[in-house]
């Protein structure tokens, strides 16, 4: 009898409805642009992760190996940076297209610091603005992937495994 588990898709989604209000509560707040407040996004990910490959092996009863559970684990990484992919271009697009603005003002205000020149820093601008959107979805994609890589394999690595070979004799 095969037993019952999550699917990655149904944990994926959880997570990902998770991060969505938490990013959607700091927006309204007009905290998006706290660095301590996104790391928190990032480790509610973080644990996320490790809590599906241990939930994974859990329902499975330790009946499960490594890899496994490291699979398990890495396509609800996969499936929440699709997810967050996606709420990433609504949320620049419709959402909160100021975000642009107040990372622009940064850079230029991080620019102006440097001592570069009005030119350069005008130049850098044009740039960023135009490119904004491919360097937010590339960042996701780079940042949800490493850090889904690294939980998948603390989940698996503390989950509890204690797998049956068919090999072992019965009696």
């Amino acid at each position: 009898m095969e037993q019952k588990t999550t699917s990655p898709a149904i944990k994926g989604l959880i997570i990902s409805l998770i991060l969505i209000v938490f990013s959607l509560i700091l927006q309204f707040l007009d905290l998006s642009s706290n660095k301590g407040l996104g790391s928190i996004s990032l480790l509610l990910f973080f644990a996320g992760i490790i809590w599906s490959g241990i939930i994974y092996a859990n329902q499975l009863h330790g009946n499960i190996t490594f890899g496994s559970i490291f699979a398990h684990a890495f396509k609800v990484a996969a499936a929440v940076t699709a997810i967050m992919t996606i709420f990433t271009i609504i949320s620049i697009k419709f959402i909160s297209p100021e975000q642009i603005d107040v990372a622009l003002r940064e850079a230029r205000t991080g620019m102006e610091e440097k001592n570069m020149s009005d030119d350069q820093i005008d130049q850098a601008m044009s740039i960023t603005r135009k490119f904004f959107l491919p360097f937010a979805i590339g960042g996701v994609l780079f940042i949800y992937m490493v850090v889904g890589l690294i939980g998948a394999l603390i989940g698996a690595a503390v989950a509890k495994k204690n797998p049956e070979t068919p090999f072992v004799q019965q009696g």
